[in-house]
């Protein structure tokens, strides 16, 4: 079985040194990068499993870095983590809409990051085993594979939280989620993103369905869910 590849994008080479030796105790395969222009090269050319990007690096920052990632269709499956010493939730917000998987603070210990790690991977895998072709309902139609979103016909720009929120509830119309369910579906376990959070990315999609925004239906005290048919 290949290896899984993992990019480490970090420009203190005592940290990227410290990270590179733990996940090569682990058996991935891990390349190395000082700065954003190097990570996104190293991305391109070798289309890895799991990128760790540091939010602060020279050149481009790893957010900057994980948006181009996103607009890539090639690179579609590569996970993302960010890496980072900011921890205010407006900084936890900006680097998962710019469509990372996962938010880790420095400074962490190696059992974290491998859980983390872990973690996304795993959810990797269930993504490839339950995501579908197309999900419809109501008029809006999910295509995850290309990442589309079409509202009565209409292409809707949904980010890439906002469409993987949408393709969770889409998946089991009238079920129930948590606002912690959510954040643990849609974003990995161990996550740094409040419930707060959860409000602000409903909304925003909400307001990007116009009319059918309705059908993603607040559960009061509990949670959301998207309209049974």
């Amino acid at each position: 079985m290949d290896k899984v590849k993992i990019v480490v994008a970090e420009d203190e080479l005592d940290i990227r040194e410290l990270i590179h030796f733990n996940l090569f105790k682990e058996n991935y395969e891990v390349k190395l990068a000082g700065n954003g222009n190097e990570a996104l090269q190293l991305i391109r050319e070798t289309k890895p499993d799991l990128a760790l990007l540091d939010i602060m690096m020279p050149g481009k920052d790893g957010v900057e870095v994980c948006r181009q990632v996103r607009s890539d269709d090639l690179l579609g499956k590569t996970r993302i983590i960010m890496l980072t010493a900011k921890g205010t939730e407006a900084d936890i917000v900006r680097g998962l809409e710019s469509g990372a998987d996962d938010y880790i603070t420095k400074p962490f210990s190696p059992k974290i990051l491998s859980a983390r790690v872990k973690a996304v991977l795993r959810r990797q895998d269930g993504d490839k085993e339950q995501e579908k072709d197309q999900l419809s309902g109501h008029g809006i139609e999910l295509y995850p594979a290309m990442r589309r979103a079409l509202c009565e016909g209409q292409e809707v720009d949904l980010t890439y939280t906002e469409f993987t929120l949408l393709q969770l509830l889409m998946s089991r119309p009238g079920v129930v989620y948590t606002r912690s369910q959510i954040v643990d579906r849609v974003r990995g376990e161990n996550h740094a993103i409040t419930d707060r959070s959860v409000d602000v990315q409903v909304v925003g999609l909400r307001r990007k369905l116009g009319e059918k925004g309705s059908l993603v239906e607040t559960v009061r005290g509990v949670g959301y869910r998207f309209k049974q048919a």
